[in-house]
C-alpha cells in the first residue's frame, strides 16, 4: 500500500506539473492547475473527515445488531447448520476436528459482515489445521481452499458497504444485496473448483500421523463431538433455501430492498429476545465498537481520499478513464471503477477510500450503475494478499503453493459476476 499511495500522489503531481508548465490562462479567472491540486487536498481531507462522522452512526446501528444477534448464538446455529457439507469440502480435516469448528465459525462471521469476529477464527483454523500438517512451512490443501473461500465467502450481510452508502445519501443502501449475493456464490462457487482443480498439479506436504498411522489428534486440543451438527437434510434444506434466493433478489431485488433494513432491524432483535439476550445492553456494546471503528478509519480515509482527490484534480483520472474507459465500458467495467477492482485484492483500506470517493462525486453518486458497481466490488471481494500474509503468516508458511492462484482466480469471477448482475439490474 505504501508503493500504490505513493505512486499515486507522484502521479497525480507530474501530470499537474506538466499541465502548469504548458498551461495557456484561458481568461482572467481561471485556476492553475497547480492550483487546483492544491484546493482538491484540502477540500478531499475535509470531507473525508465529515464523511467518516456521518458514518459513526450508521456504523453503530448495524455492529450493535450484529452483537445482538452474536450474544443470541446466531454463528453457532449456523456453524452446526453447515457442518455437513464442510465434510464433503475438507476430507483431509476429521469432522470432530477443532479446525472444523474454527473454520465454520469463520466462514459464518464473513457471511454475516463480521470481519472483526471472522480475522481470529480464520487465525485459529489456520493454526489447528497446521497441527495435522507433516510438512511445516508448506500449505495442505484444506488450507489453500479454506483461504480461496474465506477471500470469496458468500456475503448475506454486506453492512459496512450499506453504511457507507447510506451516510453518502443513498436512496437504497440495500440494493446491493442482490448483486453482492450473486457475485459471491460465482466467486465461492469458482474458488472451489479453482482449488479442487489446481491441487492435482502440485504435491500436497505429508499428512501429521504417528505411530499407529492414524493422523494425529492436536495437543491439548478438546475435540468437538459430532452430536453439534444438525441433521444432514437441515444442512441441504439451507443451502437450497440460499440458492433459491438467487433468482428471487435478482428478480425481484428493487422491490425487496426497502424492506432489508426495518425488516433486519426487527428480526435480530426479535431473535435476541427469542434467545433472552439483554438486547439493549448487547446493541449498546456493539455500538460502542461501531463508533470506535468509524474513528479508526478516519487516517485511512484522508490518506487515500487526499490521494485519489489529488490524482483526479490533477487531470490524471481523466487521462486515464479516457485511455483505457472505452475498452473496459464495452465489457460493463466503466473507467471510473477499474482502479477500485484492481486495488481491492491489495488493500482493503485503499479500496475503502476509492468506493468511497466515487459514491460520493456528486458527478456519480451511490445510486447510479457506476456506483452500485462499485459498491458491489467492495461487498463480494476481499483484499486476498492481506488475508494471505495474516492467515499464512501466524503458521510461518512460506510455500502456499496454489492457495494465490485459488483466490485470484476467485477474485476475477467475483469481478465478472458484480458486472453480469449490476448490467442486468441498474445498467
Amino acid at each position: 500500500m505504501n508503493g500504490i499511495f505513493f505512486a499515486i500522489v507522484v502521479i497525480a503531481f507530474a501530470v499537474a506539473g506538466v499541465r502548469q508548465i504548458t498551461w495557456v490562462p484561458p481568461g482572467p479567472d481561471a485556476i492553475a492547475p497547480m492550483q487546483l491540486l492544491a484546493t482538491g487536498m484540502v477540500d478531499t481531507a475535509t470531507s473525508a473527515v465529515t464523511l467518516a462522522i456521518g458514518l459513526v452512526g450508521v456504523m453503530a446501528l448495524f455492529l450493535g445488531l450484529m452483537k445482538v444477534a452474536e450474544e443470541g448464538g446466531l454463528l453457532t446455529i449456523i456453524a452446526k447448520t453447515i457442518r455437513p457439507l464442510m465434510v464433503r469440502l475438507f476430507p483431509d480435516v476429521p469432522p470432530d476436528h477443532p479446525a472444523m469448528g474454527a473454520m465454520i465459525l469463520n466462514m459464518s462471521a464473513n457471511a454475516l459482515g463480521l470481519g472483526n469476529a471472522a480475522t481470529p477464527f480464520g487465525i485459529r483454523a489456520m493454526q489447528e489445521l497446521d497441527r495435522l500438517n507433516g510438512e511445516k512451512g508448506t500449505a495442505t490443501n484444506a488450507m489453500a481452499l479454506f483461504l480461496a473461500i474465506n477471500t470469496s465467502s458468500v456475503t448475506l450481510l454486506p453492512t459496512g458497504i450499506i453504511a457507507l452508502r447510506a451516510s453518502a445519501g443513498s436512496a437504497d443502501p440495500a440494493g446491493i444485496l442482490p448483486t453482492t449475493l450473486f457475485a459471491t456464490v460465482c466467486s465461492t462457487t469458482i474458488a472451489i473448483v479453482a482449488c479442487k482443480l489446481y491441487q492435482r498439479f502440485s504435491a500436497p506436504p505429508r499428512p501429521a500421523i504417528d505411530d499407529s498411522g492414524d493422523l494425529t489428534a492436536p495437543e491439548g486440543a478438546e475435540l468437538e463431538p459430532a452430536s453439534g451438527a444438525y441433521p444432514a437434510w437441515v444442512c441441504w434444506l439451507a443451502i437450497g433455501s440460499i440458492a433459491a434466493l438467487v433468482p428471487l433478489t435478482i428478480l425481484y431485488g428493487k422491490q425487496i430492498s426497502p424492506w432489508i433494513i426495518p425488516g433486519l432491524m426487527v428480526t435480530l432483535l426479535g431473535f435476541g429476545v427469542a434467545r433472552r439476550v439483554r438486547i439493549y445492553e448487547a446493541f449498546v456494546e456493539g455500538a460502542r465498537d461501531g463508533f470506535q471503528v468509524a474513528i479508526r478509519i478516519i487516517p485511512y480515509l484522508v490518506a487515500i481520499l487526499v490521494a485519489v482527490g489529488m490524482f483526479r484534480a490533477s487531470g490524471a483520472l481523466s487521462v486515464l478513464v479516457n485511455f483505457i474507459g472505452p475498452i473496459t465500458t464495452h465489457f460493463g467495467m466503466p473507467g471510473e471503477a477499474l482502479p477500485m477492482a484492481l486495488l481491492r485484492p491489495l488493500s482493503g483500506s485503499g479500496a475503502y477510500g476509492i468506493v468511497a470517493s466515487i459514491i460520493n462525486d456528486p458527478a456519480i453518486g451511490p445510486d447510479s450503475y457506476t456506483g452500485y458497481l462499485v459498491s458491489t466490488l467492495q461487498g463480494s471481494t476481499e483484499t486476498t494478499f492481506y488475508v494471505l500474509a495474516v492467515y499464512f503468516g501466524a503458521i510461518q508458511i512460506k510455500r502456499v503453493r496454489h492457495a494465490l492462484a485459488a483466490a485470484l482466480t476467485a477474485d476475477l469471477a467475483g469481478i465478472l459476476g458484480a458486472v453480469v448482475i449490476c448490467l442486468y439490474l441498474y445498467g
